[in-house]
C-alpha cells in the first residue's frame, strides 16, 4: 500500500533524500499505522491518511531518535519518549483514527467476568 510517494516526501522535506531512505520511512510509518488501525487502512488510503502518514516519515528522517532537547554545555539530552522506534503523537493518532473511522475519543470497555465486578447502586431519593 503506498501512503504516499518519494517525490513527495522529497518535496516535504525540501532536500534530497535517497530511494532508500524514501522506502524506509514508508514502511515504519506503514507499521506504525497498522499498529495502530489494523486493516482498516484502505487501497488507496482514506483522506486525511496521507497527510498524517507524511508527517510521521517527515519526523523519522529529521528526528529518528525522537530527541526533544539538547544542551551545549554540559552535554544535557533529552528524548521525547523511553520507547524506541516510530511512536504516533496522541494528535497523529486521533486523526489517523478519525481518518479511517473509528472513534478517536477515550472510551473505557470492561472485559473482566461479571463475577469480578463490585455491585452498583444507585441511590435514588424517594
Amino acid at each position: 500500500m503506498a501512503l504516499f510517494s518519494p517525490t513527495e516526501l522529497r518535496v516535504l522535506l525540501k532536500r534530497p533524500l535517497t530511494d532508500a531512505e524514501c522506502e524506509l520511512a514508508h514502511d515504519l510509518t506503514e507499521d506504525a499505522f497498522f499498529g495502530e488501525v489494523g486493516d482498516r487502512l484502505t487501497t488507496p488510503p482514506q483522506r486525511g491518511v496521507k497527510a498524517v502518514a507524511l508527517n510521521v516519515a517527515c519526523r523519522v528522517l529529521t528526528n529518528p531518535g525522537g530527541l526533544r532537547s539538547e544542551q551545549a554545555g554540559g552535554m544535557l539530552q533529552s528524548y521525547a519518549d523511553d520507547e524506541t522506534g516510530v511512536m504516533l503523537s496522541d494528535d497523529e493518532r486521533r486523526r489517523l483514527r478519525r481518518a479511517v473511522g473509528m472513534a478517536s475519543g477515550a472510551s473505557s470497555l470492561s472485559i473482566a467476568p461479571e463475577e469480578a465486578c463490585s455491585p452498583v447502586t444507585v441511590w435514588r431519593a424517594q
